[in-house]
């Protein structure tokens, strides 16, 4: 990684996926990446908590590296959320722009439903012919599966995921489609999503999990359990379901 301005060429920017809670989990390439780094980019919802991708990353962190925490809050105002998409990308490409290589870390992988591929579309408006590379990680869902045993594809049987919304009715044309069926973003839809799930007869053939390999994780093999409980369990969770109706 450079960590100088020679040749005043742009610096590299880095999307690293910090995996879905415990930091061995990181890949070796992300971790390498991350101890070398001149500056590390962060993601949070809210100015006064913590990023949950930097307290994954904390320990591997190198003692010159500048961390710079971005707030992205938890809206569904496309407006708000472009402005905030757009100011995170005026702080990176300033690093870029001194020739100095910067790392975005983000939960899970930062391709699939993160924060990195709207910043990554604003990077590249400010700074077209910039270098990038893209780190994979364990997403949540994969997470999920190896601690409850759930087989994500199976076969030749579908796999749909779906990240869930106001509008549900996604989440039942899903479930229709047979095969694996992973619920993401559930956010404070639980209640509603489980009712669908019940209504479909599949209940018994769904597995929960919050907060997959943190310290906080929960598991859930009963959905039940899960019909008196708090809107906030469903937040940074996932929901598998195998919608093969009948096994």
């Amino acid at each position: 990684m450079r960590t100088d301005a020679r040749d005043c060429k742009t610096g590299i920017l880095y999307g690293i996926g910090a995996g879905p809670g415990d930091p061995e989990l990181m890949t070796l390439k992300g971790a390498r990446l991350i101890g070398a780094s001149p500056h590390l980019f962060v993601p949070k919802a809210r100015t006064a908590a913590e990023s949950v991708a930097l307290h994954i990353a904390r320990g591997l962190i190198g003692p010159k590296t500048a961390v710079h925490e971005l707030v992205f809050p938890m809206t569904a105002d496309r407006e708000q959320l472009e402005r905030k998409w757009d100011e995170a990308a005026v702080h990176v490409t300033e690093v870029l722009e001194r020739g100095e290589d910067a790392c975005f870390l983000t939960l899970g992988d930062p391709l699939l439903y993160s924060t990195y591929i709207y910043l990554l579309k604003a990077v590249k408006r400010r700074l077209p012919a910039v270098e990038t590379v893209t780190v994979p990680g364990i997403t949540s869902f994969f997470a999920a599966a190896a601690l409850t045993d759930f087989a994500i594809g199976e076969g030749k049987k579908p796999v749909t995921i779906i990240p869930t919304a106001d509008d549900l009715k996604a989440v039942r044309d899903a479930l229709s489609l047979g095969g694996t069926v992973v619920l993401m973003k559930i956010g404070g839809r639980l209640q509603e999503i489980l009712a669908i799930i019940d209504q479909e007869g599949l209940l018994e053939q769904a597995v929960f999990v919050s907060h997959a390999t943190m310290a906080d994780q929960r598991i859930e093999t009963d959905l039940r359990r899960l019909k008196t409980g708090a809107p906030e369990a469903g937040y940074l969770s996932v929901i598998l379901v195998n919608a093969d109706k009948g096994t």
